[in-house]
């Protein structure tokens, strides 16, 4: 993968525990037009909160990310490690503290060695001719079963461009920058004002339409830098390239968080979530989001229960407007209720067929308008229980 003047470095810095590496840096050769997009719990880590004033500025040169502990909820001396992380990198560097974003995913509570940050950093900023994306994907992982990456091509004025990316991410995963993180590079050149709309809305469209198990985390981001290296006229609102380059971002953005849906912890499905013919869109999403964080209807997706009745009293506690005597309901192109009664037959054996694979897709119609929004969700099983019951350990 070609992503011009970017480099990556990984390192062990034994942040948790010893035996892998679990912190990282992204560095780009020139300042980056860049955007990001936080947790919006009231609840922020503290490289959130750092992060998120060195953004304003709306350009980035380096990301430095550590697995393992969260530096969420440890007060001023996390404030002062997040800060202190992102000047070492900069000096290392030779660049603007401001430029140095920094983000952090693990235990929640617990303070950050930061002696062990110091005492890496040299080795990380020395080590940028060796790593690759995918080195970083493998660094932030926690619960992760596997790395998360996606990536793809465009051309600009006759000139080719890489968008690549990655994600981390498991479980504490919902809506509104569900404990995720994601990274996405382009060696594009994008007007600054388009890079940021368009951003947002791919955004919104992946990983603001994910739930594993309904939690929101304290440490939440997804950054992306924009460097301009491939040479490219300005990619602007409006234009032909423009429209392309949204596709591939939304594309590479979609991949990245149905992965991490696929990879919830314990899960055995991956499920879609459509809802259609809701008064508006947001009322759609309110419906599609309560069935998808449901966890009756979660389980009865893990035993293979075709139990849609759980799925309707999910819509009517929506708080969607509802008129029950017009719900009708598919697992994938089984109808198993018609205008809010059993459809009846063989719907029952059917649907239970559906349920069985991996992943299949339920549809949901409220037959009162053209709202209609989509969710991805998985099963909700025991071993969901085990992992969240020990992960400190």
């Amino acid at each position: 993968m070609n992503i011009r003047g970017f480099s990556f470095s990984t390192v062990e810095a034994a942040i948790k525990k010893p035996g892998r590496k679990d912190l990282a840096l992204i560095f780009s050769e020139v300042p980056a037009t860049a955007a990001a997009v936080f947790t919006t719990s009231s609840v922020k880590a503290a490289p959130v909160l750092v992060s998120r004033d060195h953004i304003a500025s709306g350009t980035a040169q380096a990301l430095v990310v550590n697995s393992g502990n969260a530096n969420a909820c440890t007060g001023e001396p996390g404030i002062i490690v997040a800060q202190e992380t992102t000047r070492l990198v900069a000096l290392a560097l030779g660049i603007e503290t401001s430029a140095v974003q920094v983000c952090s995913t693990g235990v929640i509570g617990v303070q950050m060695p930061m002696e062990r940050i110091t005492s890496s950093i040299p080795r990380l900023t020395e080590g940028l001719s060796t790593g690759t994306l995918a080195d970083v994907a493998d660094a932030i992982m926690t619960t992760d079963t596997f790395a998360k990456t996606e990536s793809g091509c465009g051309v600009s004025g006759g000139i080719g461009y890489t968008v690549a990316g990655i994600a981390k991410g498991a479980g504490m995963i919902m809506p509104n920058m569900a404990t995720m993180l994601s990274f996405i590079i382009t060696d594009a050149a994008i007007e600054p004002n388009f890079l940021q709309q368009t951003f947002r809305q791919a955004v919104d469209k992946s990983f603001n339409a994910i739930t594993v198990d309904g939690d929101m985390s304290t440490n939440d981001t997804c950054l992306i830098m924009a460097n301009g290296m491939a040479g490219n006229p300005a990619i602007t609102e409006g234009s032909a390239e423009g429209d392309a380059f949204a596709a591939i971002l939304n594309t590479v953005l979609l991949s990245l968080a149905k992965q991490i849906v696929k990879d919830g912890e314990g899960a055995t499905k991956f499920v879609e979530i459509r809802v259609t013919g809701a008064l508006n869109d947001a009322d759609a999403k309110r419906a599609a989001l309560a069935i998808a964080n449901s966890s009756l209807v979660k389980t009865a997706f893990f035993g293979q229960d075709a139990n849609w009745g759980r799925i309707f009293a999910a819509v009517g506690y929506s708080g969607a407007e509802v008129d029950q005597t017009r719900l009708s309901l598919c697992f994938d192109d089984v109808c198993m209720a018609r205008n809010g009664i059993f459809a009846g037959g063989d719907a029952e054996a059917r649907g239970t067929t559906v349920l069985k694979k991996k992943e299949f897709t339920v549809l949901v119609d409220l037959g009162l308008g053209s709202g209609s929004a989509t969710m991805y969700t998985s099963d909700l099983t025991h071993e969901y229980v085990s992992i969240n019951a020990d992960y400190r350990s």
